[in-house]
């Protein structure tokens, strides 16, 4: 199993971009499409825990729904919008690293870096 992680949508080129430094590292990552297999609450309160973020850090805000549900309120618990996440996953930011090293929202993709140890992609 790798001991890697990155919460991934091919969709995304931020994703995208920092899957392919993670792979230039020499490093072959476990991916989670994150919206075909949402975290669930435990995994969502974690991930904030140890990227040392708020929900509101990990929230989409161009999203349509994210309009819709008002998730712009800032009277909002955590708890709400940790709901609203696990409703709607594609409120949720990405790509997230899981490393050994920690765990970071990689916007920009470079911030993967500080959680890849001494593997440094081969920048082209």
């Amino acid at each position: 199993m790798s001991e890697i992680t990155i919460y991934h949508n091919p969709r995304c080129s931020k994703s995208r971009e920092t899957l392919e430094l993670i792979i230039q590292s020499g490093q072959e990552p476990t991916i989670i499409e994150y919206l075909k297999t949402p975290p669930d609450r435990a995994t969502l309160e974690k991930l904030l825990r140890d990227a040392r973020l708020e929900a509101r850090d990990l929230l989409r805000s161009t999203e349509d729904i994210y309009q819709q549900l008002n998730l712009e309120n800032p009277d909002l618990s955590d708890e709400a919008l940790l709901d609203a996440m696990e409703s709607h996953p594609e409120l949720i930011n990405r790509p997230i690293v899981v490393s050994p090293l920690g765990t970071r929202l990689c916007r920009p993709a470079e911030k993967v870096l500080e959680i890849l140890g001494n593997a440094t992609p081969s920048l082209k």
